[in-house]
């Protein structure tokens, strides 16, 4: 049953082809690339000539799909090898093999016949009951036990103890159990009845008893079901952690099953019999099924009788048995499997997106920062660094509950304010943010600075990286409370260099984390980073290990020896020093040179994202458009240019564009640029506030009821979720995230309740009281969805 293939890769990036919707040559340049050892971000950067410019997102795809194909063929090798050993030769199996498109497929197919013990079919076929099976079949109203008797007979010599058939039971036993395994190895069957409950089919949940308390936060999945086809992601895997925390039991079945008549009465049992009536319907085009695809007529399902001694009866009981407890049991094992598969894809796509959006955020920049780690009985953590993340100054103040030393902590910020000039104050979002984001905004209002902002950020790992080993290196001479302050506080500075210090799974930008395979989670994770890092370009000169761990083509003891020979000989002056550095050789050179940035060193280049293998270019260009040494080219000068006439056999006009977009502007980020408020002048309070006014502000936070921006009163506004669009919103932060420049109009004042309500309908019709579309199913709250 083996197939040789002329080519395994072949059709493998046919396939991979098909789904990117690209040219084959470009999914195969790029597959050679990466089995050559190149790493994605390098091939999206500097190999768009070979690979048809495909992206960074696409080349992902490509790698992940090569990877899970390849161990697809090589498992599907094994069990058709497998197979082969066996002597199964049903070509139609072979050809399901040949075309199972994934892993739960080829699993599905080869689940029966996995060697383990002999089986009851198997006996029975030893022991000659085949022929009693075609007997029963051809006689439907012969009596049973006539026909099963005839079978009677010790075991031939030779044989197994085992194949012994003493009494007729032991010889109907023994034909059920091969027409069970008919049913169960024709996967043609299988495949209809398991289209039939993607279809037809619901999950469900009934709770555990005894589980009313523990199991409390699963109420909604207490007496729950949906079906199969509808149910979205993130439930299933809701579900699934209920039922892992034993507060429920989650089966599936191919209808909705209906109550037990019995215990109702009036209306209820009424509609409950015609649920039962609907679901034996559905239940029975199961059965018969199975019992055509068995050569048992439709019929005799309705026959069934333990008095009945005739075939008919049997062959029915037969049949049900075979649905509910041989083939039932495998599909619903089947699909469940396969929801939570695209569960787990569905949910780690969601992470990934929100880290990406979070480590591409933009930075404040060298500025001077105070941040403060919130907290009420161990008190506020507070930090000081400079513009290039140095810890000018820490302490710690008591403001909230139980110590209520509000005047010594503002005493506290406003001489750190003023002695370091802070710009901008980062508080950390978790317990006693909003009373620590109230204290700051006293505190800009006590020194009167009306450009110092104050902005939330995630503390989501602060507290990881405080405890790690990294941090112990970064900042020895501090304690492991005040550590998060200063990771708060450069968070606002560059998100990126700050959060690549933290396992991204600890970031906290994900549902259901622990719900996922680990390993894929965190390689998906890993590239979402990788990603990031080096499509911003990395300072070798002060960047931390963990930030150059992070470069294509370094690992972690590359960039630990980098930062050593760093520490040992000074800055770096060229990118060709790399080359100098223990561990670090030319693949690895050629992966990482073009994402390491030098300032002020030998090459006026280095400092720009033009790969030192093209600098003959780049330097062919800036001559040509009459421009300085280095990367000093005027705008003007370069239109004159036209980048055809650069093209050479090495370099295409892809990579030639690229340095020419370099040249134009010289290590350009590509995260957006952070902005403040421009705050309108003379409104410096809340009673200076009017409805009807449109102002500009800061989103300084974003819950799930709406988002908070500072609008330069000390008092922040809020933007309810029915203010933020006149669709139906379902999470805020699909509308804003924190640190969003937005302009708001004033909808309502309240200076004695120091209230105010904003809303980013700029015009003056409210939103719609209504959501727009169908909400999901499911149990519903006053404004989102509850998963």
């Amino acid at each position: 049953m083996t197939t040789q293939s002329p080519s395994r890769d072949t059709a493998i990036i046919q396939r991979i082809t098909d789904e990117l919707g690209v040219h084959v040559w470009q999914v195969k340049a790029a597959v050679e690339l990466m089995d050559a050892g190149s790493t994605v971000p390098f091939i999206a950067r500097y190999r768009k000539e070979k690979t048809g410019s495909l992206d960074d997102a696409q080349l992902r795809t490509v790698q992940q799909r090569l990877t899970y194909l390849r161990e697809l063929e090589e498992r599907r090798g094994a069990i058709l090898s497998a197979l082969d050993a066996q002597g199964v030769t049903d070509e139609s199996l072979r050809a399901a093999l040949l075309s199972a498109e994934d892993k739960n497929t080829l699993e599905t197919l080869y689940a029966p016949y996995k060697m383990t013990r002999r089986t009851k079919a198997q006996i029975a076929y030893e022991a000659g009951l085949e022929d009693l099976v075609e007997d029963l079949l051809e006689v439907p109203l012969a009596s049973l036990r006539d026909i099963a008797s005839a079978y009677i007979h010790p075991a031939e010599e030779g044989m197994p103890a085992d194949t012994a058939v003493e009494t007729a039971e032991d010889a109907l036993a023994g034909a059920r159990a091969i027409l069970m395994d008919r049913a169960v190895h024709d996967h043609e069957l299988v495949e209809a009845l398991r289209d039939k409950m993607w279809r037809t089919g619901v999950i469900s949940s009934k709770m555990v008893a005894g589980s009313e308390e523990s199991g409390a936060k699963f109420a909604d999945y207490f007496d729950f079901s949906e079906q199969i086809r509808r149910i979205p992601s993130h439930r299933v895997l809701a579900l699934l952690r209920a039922e892992k925390s034993g507060a429920v039991k989650v089966s599936i079945d191919g209808a909705v099953p209906a109550p037990a008549v019995s215990k109702l009465r009036g209306a209820e049992r009424a509609q409950a019999l015609v649920q039962a009536e609907e679901y034996d319907h559905v239940r029975a085009g199961y059965e018969s099924q199975v019992a055509i695809d068995l050569g048992i007529p439709v019929q005799v399902l309705n026959t069934v009788s333990e008095d009945d001694d005739r075939v008919l009866s049997w062959l029915a009981t037969t049949v049900r048995q075979t649905w509910r407890q041989r083939l039932l049991p495998r599909l619903a094992t089947d699909i469940r499997n396969a929801l939570f598969e695209k569960a787990q894809q569905d949910a780690i796509a969601v992470f990934a997106s929100n880290l990406r959006d979070l480590l591409l955020g933009a930075p404040a920049g060298s500025r001077t920062v105070l941040g403060l780690d919130p907290g009420l009985r161990t008190g506020v953590k507070v930090a000081v660094v400079d513009g290039t993340g140095k810890v000018l100054a820490t302490d710690v103040i008591y403001p909230h509950a139980p110590h209520h030393q509000k005047d010594a902590a503002l005493d506290t910020l406003q001489r750190l304010c003023t002695e370091y000039s802070v710009d901008l104050i980062a508080i950390g979002n978790g317990t006693a943010s909003r009373e620590t984001d109230r204290l700051a905004g006293e505190l800009i209002a006590r020194i009167g600075a009306h450009q110092l902002q104050k902005v939330v950020v995630s503390e989501a790992g602060a507290s990881v990286y405080s405890a790690s080993e990294l941090a112990s290196a970064e900042l020895p001479q501090l304690d492991v409370s005040l550590r998060g302050a200063v990771s708060i506080a450069r968070r606002l500075q560059d998100p990126l260099a700050e959060l690549v210090k933290i396992d991204p799974k600890s970031i906290g930008v994900g549902q259901y984390q622990h719900d996922v395979s680990e390993s894929l989670l965190s390689s998906t994770l890993d590239a979402v980073v990788e990603d990031c890092v080096n499509a911003v370009g990395v300072w070798v000169n002060s960047a931390s290990p963990a930030l150059l761990a992070r470069v294509a083509g370094l690992s972690t003891t590359m960039s630990e020896n980098i930062v050593a020979y760093r520490n040992e000989h000074g800055e770096f002056t060229s990118r060709k020093q790399l080359l100098d550095v223990p561990r670090v050789g030319p693949k690895a050179f050629e992966q990482a040179a073009g994402f390491i940035r030098i300032t002020d060193g030998d090459e006026p280049l280095d400092s720009s994202a033009v790969h030192p293998e093209a600098y003959s270019i780049a330097r062919a260009i800036v001559k040509d458009a009459g421009g300085l040494q280095g990367t000093s080219v005027p705008a003007a000068a370069l239109l004159k240019l036209e980048p055809e006439d650069y093209v050479t056999d090495t370099f295409g006009l892809p990579t030639v564009r690229d340095i020419f977009a370099e040249l134009a502007q010289p290590g350009r980020d590509p995260r957006p640029a952070f902005k403040t408020a421009k705050y309108a002048e003379g409104i410096e309070k809340i009673e200076d506030v009017k409805v009807g006014m449109k102002l500009e502000g800061t989103v300084s936070n974003v819950a799930a009821f709406g988002a908070f921006v500072d609008i330069g009163v000390h008092q922040d506004g809020l933007v309810h979720v029915s203010e933020m669009s006149r669709d139906f919103v379902n999470d805020p932060h699909d509308i804003v995230r924190s640190g969003d420049v937005v302009t708001v109009r004033v909808t309502d004042v309240n200076p004695a309740r120091k209230r105010i309500s904003l809303s980013l309908l700029l015009d003056e019709e409210t939103a719609p009281k209504k959501p727009a579309g169908k909400r999901p199913a499911g149990k519903k709250h006053r404004y989102g969805q509850r998963a």
